[in-house]
């Protein structure tokens, strides 16, 4: 099928959209960053509630901890596979956390007065479904301009949030690394590394 260039380049954009954990140590603009913010804010969100909430992490022992709670994590992790699949998952690069120039804390607001509840009552997860969305607008954004983004999953939400004095109802969301790839690659990494390649998925007909 051939495609209008318009959405050419947005397929383009999700098949070079890549989870990063190489990055240079090369600063972003500020302008771009506040473009990026801006992104976000086109956002989807349930009963327009925008429900993300985003801490920007320039503190340096803020981010040693962080780093430190991905290493705790990831030691453990490795323990829970057998000799052969430790030795493969131990060489393996999880995290940008070394060198990302940009790191962001995205927590969701449990009850906002935007929305005025509307679309949440019987479902009170679209609100992090809809801090998700806010995440991937904004790594499709990101990946616009060039930029990688990394989401660190190996790591304790719990001892993350208590870093940050969040108000009540902050739920921790996401921890994201974010700046200029060493590289620029449409396949991913755990494909590159023979870790899991991609497996088919269906729509089911009922």
């Amino acid at each position: 099928m051939k495609f209008a260039p318009e959405t050419a380049t947005l397929f383009e954009v999700l098949r070079w959209r890549r989870d990063i954990r190489h990055f240079l140590r090369d600063p972003v603009p500020e302008p771009l960053l506040e473009e990026l913010q801006q992104a976000m804010e086109c956002a989807p969100s349930v009963g327009n509630a925008r429900p993300w909430r985003v801490i920007r992490v320039e503190d340096p022992a803020i981010r040693a901890s962080v780093k430190s709670i991905f290493e705790t994590e990831n030691a453990i992790a490795a323990r829970e596979f057998d000799d052969a699949a430790m030795a493969d998952y131990l060489k393996l690069k999880l995290s940008g956390l070394d060198c990302a120039p940009v790191q962001l804390a995205v927590f969701t607001d449990t009850d906002p007065v935007e929305g005025r509840g509307l679309g949440r009552r019987t479902i009170p997860e679209t609100l992090t479904q809809s801090t998700v969305m806010a995440i991937h607008t904004l790594w499709l954004a990101a990946r616009a301009h060039n930029l990688g983004i990394g989401m660190i999953s190996i790591i304790d939400p719990v001892k993350v949030a208590a870093l940050f004095d969040t108000p009540p109802g902050w739920v921790f969301t996401a921890y994201l690394c974010l700046g200029w790839p060493e590289w620029d690659d449409d396949t991913p990494l755990l494909h590159r590394t023979g870790w899991q390649e991609n497996t088919p998925t269906r729509w089911i007909m009922r």
